[in-house]
């Protein structure tokens, strides 16, 4: 989900309050949050399964994690992925009642050496069965920005009518992995009449009922549009040892909390899709052939590989979908042209083409950056009137964007529009070829897909607009570069949780994830320098796409790609594994005339003395003092040596002018940037350029009343 989004969702759940205040705000609403306690590992016959609440992941995962690193193209109808869990479904909707039902085959191998006797499965929307889900009970709790329960008969569920292996009915029960209410149904436990075998696999034949919810969160229904995500039976992760800090075999299946989102394996999904002919349907894949009639209805066929979840849209309010092709640049090496499919409702048509076109400059981008994009297709969403709830979601080779009926160039709109497709799309790199717990580990999600997206817009010369249409049309449009845009919302001062901290257990809530990640990434690359952390990106892709890593194994990624490790740590362990509070300033600063010396012909020296302090962790500063005669000089402030202050002193012919530190904003996470520097005499420039600005605009506002 994109931060614009999140910032939308804040304002339509009444915390107008929490925005004009920032993120920092939001931290005072959720000091009240619950604190979850720490349950033993729920086990089942000897395997268990993930713990609620583990500490950040230290040790990188084995190199033969998850089948080893991916290889390859499937341009030979090679796998990208290690397929672990494949399925087929037929399902129809029925769109008065809102229902999909559903036939699956699901086909898991057993990765492991052992005997797997029991298996779990997500059922995502029995989050919004009832009031005291897991969801809506955290929800409460945390006045989170998502969730709000449905004001009336709008519940969601999904409902196992039969599950069978081979021949054999498949019994099951509901369990609560993270200690949530019993009431929580979001993971179930199937006892498999016949046991997997090391190697072995199990093929479980599943009937179920979605019904979805009121639009809110992701996935269900307002008016005609559905839009239909996390809607089917779909099991958890076994992890070996070695991957993601496992020391031994065990389940990775979560409740559906509040602040998280998804985790699963690769496989190969085969759906079928049945809707009323009147309907236009999008989905995850590339569509096999022309959908089937029969008897009013359409039957549309889609297949992807190496992906691991599957959504898909239907409304009949679509209008004709817009359709273009990527063609990939001259010289990117394995790429392929990508059909792109945009599905909007008439009153937003003025977001399609942008919606595409951003798209577009995203397969570029990304492209260069990592690798090219690996599937055929790509489907845009634009969701209608009152489908903000679907808004700025990811799911494979398929995302929602944003609704704007009017998009001014320059305008604010434009460039959210611009920025949420970026953002979604990016998510089929960040956290859908590289395939990390969302649950667990957001950071390598939200965060270093926000620190990409940003670094894209940056790159592209794109600042943030703030200026509404009146004043453009005035000629006035002060913008914001993109990562200031970051700072402005992230709580600097006293961070509280680290980088590394799960989605659902923050005491500052998740949408730090976007803004303070993306900040720790763009200092580490400040520090780095901006090839040194492409290449440690580049590993990290080589290295991870379709597999699952975990903090540890990005920071392995960027400090060997990187060539700087020492660096790299140091950052990982104060905001990654920490929430380092980073608070330097220039304390003091003086340049005064030493007493007279002997001899006629001596020069008047000045003596200039510069005190740093320092308040938070330690960082490599740059302080550079200028000086009258047009002189500098510039020293480095190692922070090896853990001082709290540094004095730094030069006896000159010349006076010192001024002191600043970090002159090439190195430090974007530092409290306060305007403590970064000092001069010698008051300067006024500021006050007298706002100032004159201001007379300005009140001269400008009296003529157009004037000449009313």
């Amino acid at each position: 989900m994109t931060m614009q989004n999140v910032r939308k969702l804040m304002r339509s759940a009444a915390t107008t309050a929490m925005l004009c205040g920032g993120l920092a705000a939001q931290s005072v609403l959720l000091a009240q949050a619950v604190v979850y306690p720490i349950p033993q590992p729920f086990t089942d016959t000897g395997i268990p399964l993930a713990p609620a609440h583990a500490p950040p992941i230290r040790d990188a995962s084995s190199d033969d994690a998850w089948g080893g690193a991916r290889g390859g193209s499937d341009a030979t109808g090679t796998p990208l992925s290690d397929r672990v869990a494949s399925y087929a479904i037929a399902a129809t909707l029925d769109p008065v009642r809102h229902v999909v039902t559903g036939q699956e085959t699901l086909t898991w191998r057993n990765r492991s050496q052992r005997v797997v006797r029991s298996v779990y499965l997500h059922l995502y929307l029995n989050a919004f069965e009832h009031k005291d889900t897991t969801f809506y009970t955290e929800q409460r709790r945390s006045q989170s920005m998502f969730g709000s329960e449905p004001i009336d008969d709008g519940w969601g569920y999904t409902k196992l009518t039969r599950v069978r292996q081979g021949r054999a009915d498949v019994p099951w029960s509901f369990v609560q992995p993270d200690d949530g209410p019993a009431g929580d149904h979001t993971v179930v436990k199937l006892d498999l009449p016949v046991p997997v075998a090391p190697g072995g696999v199990a093929t479980l034949d599943i009937g179920f009922t979605s019904q979805l919810p009121k639009l809110g969160t992701r996935s269900g229904y307002t008016g005609s549009f559905h839009f239909v995500a996390q809607w089917f039976p779909k099991i958890g992760v076994l992890e070996l040892p070695g991957e993601r800090g496992a020391v031994e075999e065990r389940w990775n299946a979560h409740e559906y909390h509040v602040d998280s989102e998804f985790y699963a394996d690769f496989g190969l999904y085969d759906v079928k899709l049945t809707a009323p002919k009147d309907y236009t349907v999008g989905a995850t894949g590339k569509l096999q052939g022309v959908p089937v009639e029969r008897d009013g209805w359409l039957t549309h066929h889609y297949v992807q590989g190496d992906v691991h979840d599957f959504a898909w849209t239907a409304d009949k309010r679509y209008a004709a979908p817009l359709t273009g092709t990527w063609q990939p640049p001259a010289g990117m090496r394995g790429a392929r042209p990508v059909d792109i499919r945009v599905l909007y409702t008439p009153e937003y048509a003025a977001s399609a083409a942008p919606s595409l076109q951003a798209a577009k400059d995203a397969l570029n981008w990304y492209g260069a950056l990592l690798g090219p994009y690996p599937y055929a297709t790509l489907t845009i969403v634009i969701p209608p009137h009152n489908g903000v709830g679907a808004a700025g979601m990811e799911y494979p080779t398929l995302y929602t964007a944003d609704s704007f009926t009017r998009i001014a160039p320059g305008s604010r709109q434009a460039f959210d529009l611009d920025t949420v497709n970026i953002h979604e799309f990016a998510h089929n790199y960040f956290q859908g070829i590289i395939a990390s717990n969302e649950f667990e580990e957001p950071l390598l999600d939200e965060g270093m897909n926000e620190y990409t997206n940003m670094r894209m817009q940056s790159e592209r010369g794109h600042k943030t607009p703030l200026a509404p249409a009146w004043l453009r049309r005035l000629g006035i449009n002060p913008a914001f570069e993109p990562f200031d845009t970051e700072r402005a919302d992230a709580v600097l001062s006293h961070p509280a949780d680290a980088g590394a901290a799960s989605a659902y257990a923050r005491l500052q809530g998740v949408g730090q994830v976007y803004v303070r990640g993306a900040l720790l990434f763009r200092d580490l690359e400040a520090q780095l320098g901006k090839e040194a952390m492409t290449q440690g990106l580049r590993e990290y892709y080589r290295r991870w796409r379709f597999r699952h890593p975990s903090v540890a194994d990005l920071r392995e990624a960027l400090a060997d790609g990187s060539g700087q490790r020492a660096l790299v740590e140091r950052v990982f362990d104060q905001q990654v594994y920490g929430a380092g509070n980073v608070d330097d300033s220039v304390a003091e600063f003086q340049s005064e005339l030493e007493p007279a010396g002997t001899g006629a012909h001596k020069a008047p020296l000045w003596r200039t003395e510069v005190l740093l302090r320092r308040r938070g962790v330690a960082v490599p500063q740059t302080l550079v003092v200028h000086f009258a005669d047009g002189g500098a000089e510039t020293v480095h402030w190692d922070p090896q040596h853990g001082e709290q202050w540094q004095r730094f002193v030069w006896t000159r012919t010349a006076r010192g002018l001024s002191a600043e530190l970090d002159p090439q904003r190195k430090h974007m996470l530092d409290v306060n940037k305007l403590d970064d520097s000092r001069t010698a005499m008051p300067d006024q420039s500021a006050a007298r350029r706002w100032t004159l600005d201001a007379a300005a605009a009140v001269q400008l506002v009296l003529t157009l009343i004037a000449s009313l």
